[in-house]
């Protein structure tokens, strides 16, 4: 009986895990180039990514809300709703980005140095950040473009883009950072591929969405309709402080690290890209987890969308638990190809060791807060997550990793608490039906 929600589950998530596999490919490739660099380019890349990843959450957040609402649109049969939130989340996405860009431009050193950076760190990264982010909404597009693709159900068309320009992103990465026939641009032109590539995706996403008629050259159709904007904010504004607290309390915990040194700092980024193999699973399977419940409560099959939760938590702690036990194997050589120094490699190694425990409730809380946030519950998981990040991660920093000097040790296993006691209160609110009445 299953079989067939494990099927889809499996159909929509695989071109998605793909693509942020390829993503994540690129940006492993990139960190290998980088790092040939020296350490202080791969610190100053870590240090850029983590305020990138403040910007991520709240064009994630954006996603979110324009796939959940375009999903339930779709399973409804309304597909002029479903277009009208494309133009709305498209038009609030240019807004967002137009924000973060200026505020890119004028405190870019000022953010830099607020995570502890030293003077080597700004030096090398300030430049490298501010080609990146001015152009931020480079990034809301293809953030948005690609949710409202998936709402539809579409995750090929994202995959196809996203292997188009990845090919390009690496092609360009080597070029501009090394320099073919010519002198190369170094941590710059690691920055110049990135914008680049980002660039001929936002245009191939908007010829594919010209091309299936989800956009209108009408002037009418881009004016900001109240309801659909203000439906857009209420689900997308929960979502996206979720996701900010998590990033704020990231970069409070990320200066304590950069703090305990440029080689701990090193270990962490370089670890941190080899989770990334594992969380592009989390990811894919928590995009195909929100369109489907979304268009089951959208087609009003309630009984779909929970069975759809319960098989979408036991595919990502199984799959994403044994990965991480993959990743854990090939570490050692992999940080051996990256750095020489043992003492890095050994830290990356232990903390790897330390994620296998915690991919359990990792998956747990990837796949639970897709089934709330695509049911409309968005305020619980922010809530969950402003205990979690605040209270035990970033404490848990401070008291393990500072204060009894575990180190970076310290650092992951306070992530993994924040794990398990999230997952513990997520599951409490799921098998309460709590997000269920929230739909009715």
């Amino acid at each position: 009986m299953k079989k067939k929600y494990y099927t889809a589950l499996v159909a929509l998530a695989l071109p998605a895990i793909m693509e942020q596999a390829l993503q994540s490919m690129v940006g492993f490739i990139d960190m290998i180039f980088i790092s040939k660099l020296g350490l202080n380019e791969v610190a100053a890349v870590g240090v850029t990514n983590t305020i990138l990843q403040i910007y991520f959450a709240v064009f994630l957040a954006l996603g979110v809300s324009s796939t959940v609402f375009v999903a339930r649109y779709t399973g409804a049969k309304q597909e002029e709703k479903a277009k009208m939130v494309t133009h709305q989340s498209i038009v609030l996405s240019l807004i967002i980005a137009c924000s973060l860009g200026i505020i890119s431009m004028w405190f870019g050193e000022h953010l830099f140095r607020l995570l502890g950076a030293d003077e080597d760190v700004v030096s090398h990264g300030l430049i490298y950040f501010k080609i990146i982010a001015i152009p931020s909404v480079l990034i809301s597009l293809m953030f948005t473009f690609g949710a409202i693709f998936r709402g539809y159900g579409d995750t090929k068309t994202p995959l196809k883009i996203g292997i188009q320009i990845n090919i390009i992103h690496v092609v360009l990465d080597y070029v501009l950072i090394f320099g073919v026939f010519f002198e190369g641009f170094g941590l710059m032109g690691a920055a110049m591929a990135t914008v680049i590539a980002r660039f001929i995706g936002v245009s191939l996403f908007i010829k594919y969405m010209l091309k299936r008629d989800m956009l209108s050259r009408a002037k009418e159709a881009w004016r900001i309709n109240k309801e659909e904007m203000s439906g857009l904010i209420r689900i997308g504004v929960p979502a996206g402080l979720e996701r900010l607290f998590m990033r704020f309390g990231q970069v409070i915990y990320f200066g304590m690290i950069v703090r305990m040194g440029t080689g701990v700092y090193a270990a962490h980024t370089l670890a941190g890209n080899f989770t990334i193999f594992v969380s592009v699973i989390g990811s894919g399977f928590a995009i195909a987890t929100t369109t489907l419940v979304g268009k089951s409560i959208g087609a009003g099959d309630l009984s779909a969308a929970r069975v759809y939760s319960k098989c979408s938590m036991m595919l990502m702690v199984g799959i994403m638990t044994l990965v991480s036990v993959v990743v854990y194997l090939l570490s050692p050589y992999a940080a051996s190809f990256l750095v020489h120094q043992s003492s890095v490699i050994t830290l990356i190694v232990t903390v790897l060791a330390i994620d296998i425990i915690a991919q359990p409730a990792t998956a747990l809380v990837s796949s639970l807060t897709a089934v709330l946030q695509s049911g409309g519950s968005t305020k619980f998981p922010m809530y969950v997550t402003a205990l979690g990040i605040w209270c035990i991660r970033t404490l848990g920093v401070y008291v393990l990793g500072v204060s009894l000097g575990f180190g970076l040790v310290g650092v992951w296993v306070s992530i993994a608490l924040d794990n398990y006691v999230r997952a513990t209160i997520l599951m409490i609110r799921y098998r309460r039906n709590g997000w269920i009445k929230q739909l009715a």
